[in-house]
C-alpha cells in the first residue's frame, strides 16, 4: 500500500514537459540553450565555497535542527538591513534546507483536516509545491483567478466568502512566479484583513526577493511581508510567516539554503516538527550561509547581471511576443502572438525543434478551474539564467523562429 493521496498528485511541470518532447530532435548544429527551469546559474561567489570548505570540521557533529545562533543572528541582521523589521533570532527565526521543502513541510502543520473542507488557497498560475502540499496534507485546493490585464495580479475579491470561511492556509509569492509582479502595500493590507476575519495563515514565499530592476522608489526594492506587516502596526507578525532563500539571491541552488521567520506561535509548531522529520541544516551549509547572509556586495553583483541581460533581451523579445520588463525576479511572462496560433505548447515544441531553445509552456504552471481557461494559455516562461551571451543568442532565434512561424501561418 502507498499514501492514496499520492494519486491526487499532478505531474511536475518539468516532467510533463519531458513527455511533451520526447522525440524531438533538434538541430545538432545548434548549441543547447534552456530557458526554461528557474535554476540560478551564475558562478558561486568564492567566499562562500571558502567558508563551506573552512567548515568540515562540523561534519563531526550532528547540527541542531534550531540551527546555530551565529546563524539565527546572522539572518535577523539581513532582515533588519533590509526590511527594517526587528527580529528575535530564538523565536522568531528558523533555518531551512531551502525554502522548496519548508514551503511544503508548513502546510502539514497549519493544515487540520479534521475540520469539514479544510482548504488551502494561492494564485493561478502558481509553484506547483503549493498544491502538492495542500494535497498531501488532506487539504482541498483552491485556486485564487489571476487578471492577465493586471499582470495576473491574483482576484482576492473574487474568492467566494465560504471558501476564505474554510481557508486554512494561503500561500502567497511575490515577486511572483511565473509573472515577476509584486503585491503593494494595499495588497498586503487586505490579505491581513482576510485572514484576521477569516483566522487563515499566510505563507509568504519570497524567494525571488532581491533580483529586480529599479532602485528608485516605487519600483524596487519589493516590500517584503514582515515589512509590510510592521508598516501596518502588525508587529507580532499574527499568523504570517515567510519564507526567503540564499538560492537566487547568492546564485547557491545547491547549498540548500533558507529560512522561515515571523509568527512565533507557527514557527514553535514547525520547529516541533521539523526536529522529528529531520531537517536539520548541515553545519558546513549553516556556516557558508553565515557568510552569505553577511554580504551584501555579491549579491548587488548579481542583481547587475540580471538587470544588463533583461534590458538586453527584453526589447528584442518585445518585437515578437506579448512581454514587458517584470517588478521582479528572473523570469519573463511571454504572451504567443496569435498568427503563430496561439497554442504555447506548440510553439514551444517548434522552438525546441528548430532552434534548440527550451521555455516552458504556461498552461503546465497553472490550472482550468471553474469553467475559467488555464491563464497559462497561450504564454511561455523564460527564466533568464543563462549567461548573457546565451540569453541574448536565445532570443535571436526566439525573433527569427516566431517571425518563420508567423509567416508560414499567415502565407
Amino acid at each position: 500500500m502507498v499514501n492514496p493521496r499520492l494519486a491526487l498528485l499532478h505531474p511536475y511541470p518539468f516532467e510533463r514537459w519531458r513527455e511533451l518532447t520526447a522525440g524531438i530532435r533538434p538541430p545538432a548544429h545548434l548549441a543547447p540553450i534552456s530557458l526554461g527551469i528557474g535554476e540560478p546559474r551564475h558562478a558561486t561567489p568564492p567566499f562562500i565555497e571558502e567558508a563551506l570548505v573552512k567548515a568540515m570540521p562540523a561534519l563531526s557533529s550532528y547540527p541542531p535542527t534550531i540551527g546555530e545562533p551565529a546563524l539565527r543572528e546572522a539572518i535577523a541582521g539581513w532582515v533588519q538591513r533590509r526590511y527594517g523589521v526587528t527580529l528575535d533570532p530564538a523565536r522568531q527565526v528558523l533555518p531551512v534546507n531551502g525554502t522548496r521543502e519548508a514551503l511544503f513541510a508548513f502546510a502539514q502543520v497549519v493544515v487540520d483536516e479534521t475540520k469539514a473542507g479544510a482548504t488551502v488557497a494561492f494564485p493561478n498560475p502558481f509553484y506547483q509545491i503549493y498544491e502538492g502540499a495542500a494535497l498531501l496534507a488532506g487539504a482541498r485546493p483552491h485556486y485564487v483567478a489571476s487578471d492577465p490585464a493586471r499582470n495576473f495580479a491574483a482576484d482576492w475579491d473574487g474568492v467566494p466568502a465560504d471558501v476564505w470561511a474554510r481557508t486554512q492556509l494561503l500561500y502567497v509569492c511575490s515577486p511572483g512566479n511565473p509573472t515577476g509582479a509584486v503585491m503593494p502595500l494595499a495588497e498586503w493590507k487586505r490579505l491581513f484583513e482576510l485572514s484576521d476575519r477569516h483566522g487563515f495563515v499566510i505563507a509568504s514565499d519570497e524567494c525571488y526577493s532581491e533580483i529586480y530592476f529599479r532602485d528608485e522608489p516605487p519600483f524596487g526594492p519589493p516590500i517584503g511581508s514582515l515589512q509590510a506587516a510592521k508598516a501596518l502596526g502588525r508587529d507580532d507578525f499574527r499568523n504570517l510567516v515567510a519564507f526567503t532563500s540564499l538560492s537566487k539571491r547568492s546564485s547557491v541552488p545547491g547549498l540548500r539554503s533558507g529560512f522561515v521567520a515571523g509568527d512565533t506561535h507557527w514557527i514553535k509548531p514547525f520547529l516541533l516538527y521539523r526536529t522529528y522529520h529531520g531537517s536539520a541544516m548541515s553545519g558546513l551549509v549553516q556556516r557558508a550561509s553565515i557568510a552569505a547572509w553577511n554580504d551584501e556586495a555579491h549579491v548587488v553583483a548579481n542583481r547587475e547581471l540580471y538587470r544588463a541581460k533583461f534590458a538586453a533581451v527584453t526589447p528584442m523579445l518585445a518585437e515578437v511576443l506579448d512581454v514587458r520588463l517584470p517588478d521582479a525576479a528572473f523570469y519573463l511572462w511571454a504572451g504567443v502572438p496569435a498568427a503563430c496560433g496561439g497554442d504555447e505548447i506548440e510553439y514551444a515544441r517548434g522552438l525546441l525543434a528548430q532552434y534548440n531553445v527550451a521555455v516552458l509552456p504556461g498552461r503546465l504552471l497553472a490550472r482550468e478551474v471553474g469553467g475559467r481557461p488555464n491563464p497559462g494559455t497561450g504564454r511561455i516562461r523564460m527564466a533568464l539564467v543563462a549567461t548573457p551571451a546565451e540569453c541574448r543568442e536565445a532570443a535571436e532565434r526566439i525573433v527569427a523562429y516566431t517571425k518563420d512561424l508567423t509567416r508560414k501561418l499567415t502565407a
